[in-house]
């Protein structure tokens, strides 16, 4: 029952995350918290967006923008091994606070940025985001669409932000696989949850693949990105209500 159920959720959420340009964690990390137990969430949460994301590449292969993955990649190598290396030390929850204030402020301040300024991001600007991306992904298994606000500013949309994000996705959930597997800090049940986690967003993947290329156009993904951010944002929260209460 456990991998029907895993896999169930994980073919739903992987959906989701084409249509909207990530957010699967939030669907995903509830689920192997309580299957697996809040220490199992990181290492298997890696394992299946590394698959995952892998595959996404595939299909979107001509779509990724390689001059920021090249700005990306080393910040997010650094970030990874650090925030992989800490998370077998310690575990921080607040993290989990900052990450859903900071999705739903952006929400607003990237609506106020398309209003009263033609301001972009440039390419370097992704060398310090993905490096606090990476290690706070270490930390926490996953950080949901904390970059998407990044992505869209700098002018990407659809197949090319859902390429360019699985790449540098891909990037950092290998340096964690590795600093994680060096450490002790994957166990074989951890391992196989993960790989039916990633081997279900194949065809799941296609699937989101059709939709969005057949019945989503560049503002519908825009505004579905944008709602993404905000619920994962309060759920982010909700999950940590208790550290709020105190």
């Amino acid at each position: 029952m456990l991998i029907f159920y895993l896999a169930l959720v994980s073919f739903f959420a992987w959906i989701v995350s084409t249509l909207a340009g990530g957010g699967s964690p939030f669907i995903l990390i509830p689920l192997v918290n309580l299957l697996l137990g809040a220490a199992s969430v990181p290492p298997v949460i890696t394992i299946g967006m590394f698959l995952g994301n892998a595959h996404r590449i595939m299909l979107f292969w001509r779509d990724v923008d390689w001059k920021l993955t090249m700005w990306c990649a080393p910040g997010a190598i650094i970030g990874a091994i650090l925030g992989a290396y800490t998370f077998t030390q310690i575990h921080l929850d607040w993290l989990q606070l900052l990450i859903g204030i900071f999705l739903i402020i952006s929400v607003f301040g990237f609506g106020l940025e398309q209003k009263e300024t033609t301001f972009k991001v440039k390419a370097w600007y992704i060398l310090p985001a993905g490096f606090l991306k990476a290690f706070i992904s270490g930390l926490v298994g996953a950080t949901g669409p904390v970059l998407n606000p990044f992505y869209l500013s700098y002018g990407l949309v659809k197949e090319q932000l859902l390429a360019t994000k699985a790449t540098h996705v891909v990037i950092i959930h290998l340096i964690k696989i590795i600093t994680y597997s060096a450490f002790g800090a994957i166990s074989t049940q951890e391992i196989g949850a993960g790989l039916i986690i990633g081997l279900v967003a194949i065809p799941a993947n296609l699937v989101g693949k059709y939709i969005l290329n057949n019945h989503l156009n560049d503002q519908q993904f825009r505004q579905l990105v944008l709602a993404t951010m905000v619920i994962g944002g309060i759920w982010m929260l909700w999950g940590q209500r208790d550290l709020l209460i105190w």
